[in-house]
């Protein structure tokens, strides 16, 4: 009987066997060219667990031809990345290596600034090709320099033909499956449960297998893989896609304003050993788009609630994320700061880079002065109620709006506001001269 785990037996050796992630290494798959190409420009896989993020990675080792080196950010710290550095820059100046030597960091996520600082000269300057992989976006973990170094490329969570693909691979494949003699039945509850993670679906496989004597027939429908998962719960998975539905449910709870269910979320992250960053991170994002000018004082305390969960960890983090959590379900809820940048992004894509008015271009020169960079800017503290009405977007958009104020005291508050600002014709001056 093998004790090697089903999702390990079944792990492919190449991309004739590799299932899922079409976009990258189908026929014209950029991942698939490179391979084949044996020219690995350095990359970070960024998707959640189960998707082939390792696999794809042990693929390269096996295809290319140079030095392959593999770090975990669990267990790595600054000196291991040096002392595999040292190794690679000594293959490098070898005139038997073939090529640029490639490490592989799994969950790069992990690893701290310094760590990736240290790994940033070597990928300058040539000496390592960077192969990263991570369950997090990769534009708040990874740092900018090595970011700005490495494409990023996205992999997708299996769907339910892929997952069919897999289980009838598994079946065909593995030995210890097929002494069985597998009647498969439904499929409904088993690909709902693997959530699009490969891996899942193949420990459930396992699961059941290891549930029924040996030679006895096995035997896949919903009832079945339903009580199979149920006698061994797994409460809380941070690295499946339990994962994202528990932050999908807390996030959505506060959104819709329900502190009870909020905190219920929150302890059932807590329980499962969620990072305390991850959820304090979430906070600070929602404060923004979800509560935003409704009540500003949201985002200064999930900021202070981010900085207070990474200096004291858990257990104490739990109050001040409940605090932050409770605060931001009570709050009033807008969301127009939110969809004023995405409007305004969209009109920056359909318009491109359009000249800044010359009157309110920065003059350090007297040749700009000359050509009239400043001229005609009015210094709205030099006219009552600190505003003057000018032109501040660029001619072709005139006075486009992209802030629609929802319907809070605070934005009203705002609008009004903005309203006796813009709408009042004694606010309107001569350009030769200020108001009296």
């Amino acid at each position: 009987m093998t004790t090697i785990p089903l999702a390990e037996r079944m792990r492919p050796r190449s991309l004739q066997d590799y299932i899922g992630q079409t976009h990258l290494v189908g026929p014209e798959g950029v991942m698939r060219r490179m391979i084949e190409s044996g020219k690995i420009a350095s990359f970070i896989l960024w998707g959640p667990p189960g998707v082939g993020k390792t696999t794809l990675a042990r693929i390269i080792a096996n295809t290319v031809n140079v030095p392959f080196y593999t770090l975990s950010a669990v267990n790595s710290g600054v000196k291991d990345v040096r002392d595999v550095i040292d190794r690679c820059r000594r293959d490098t100046e070898s005139m038997f290596t073939q090529g640029r030597p490639i490490l592989f960091i799994d969950e790069i996520h992990r690893f701290s600034k310094n760590q990736q600082d240290s790994l940033l000269g070597a990928v300058e300057s040539g000496t390592v090709t960077l192969i990263g992989a991570t369950t997090e976006n990769p534009s708040f973990e990874v740092i900018r320099p090595l970011l700005s170094r490495a494409q990023v490329y996205t992999l997708r969570p299996l769907e339910e033909p892929e997952l069919q693909a897999l289980l009838d691979s598994a079946l065909e494949r593995d030995a210890v499956l097929k002494s069985h003699g597998v009647d498969v039945r439904e499929t409904t509850a088993l690909f709902r449960f693997a959530g699009g993670d490969a891996r899942k679906l193949l420990n459930i496989l396992d699961l059941l297998e290891q549930s029924i004597p040996q030679g006895e027939r096995m035997v896949i429908d919903d009832r079945v893989v339903t009580d199979r998962l149920q006698e061994n719960p797994a409460v809380y998975d941070k690295g499946g896609e339990m994962h994202y539905d528990i932050i999908s449910a807390f996030i959505k709870s506060i959104r819709g304003s329900d502190p009870d269910a909020a905190v219920y979320w929150l302890a059932r992250m807590i329980a499962g050993g969620e990072e305390p960053e991850f959820i304090a991170r979430r906070l600070l994002i929602l404060a923004s788009e979800d509560i935003g000018l409704a009540n500003p004082n949201a985002l200064l305390l999930a900021n202070a609630t981010f900085d207070a969960v990474h200096k004291v960890g858990f257990p104490e983090g739990r109050i001040p994320l409940a605090q932050c959590a409770i605060y931001l379900a009570t709050s009033p809820k807008s969301n127009s700061a939110y969809m004023a940048v995405n409007k305004a992004l969209k009109r920056v894509e359909e318009t491109g880079n359009l000249p800044v008015p010359l009157h309110l271009r920065n003059a350090p020169t007297s040749l700009m002065k000359d050509m009239g960079y400043g001229r005609d800017y009015k210094y709205a503290h030099d006219y009552p109620g600190n505003f003057v009405i000018q032109q501040f977007m660029p001619d072709e958009l005139g006075h486009e709006e992209f802030w629609t104020p929802c319907g809070n005291q605070a934005e009203m508050r705002a609008a009004s506001l903005q309203n006796e600002r813009w709408c009042n014709p004694s606010n309107r001056v001569a350009d030769e001269g200020k108001k009296d």
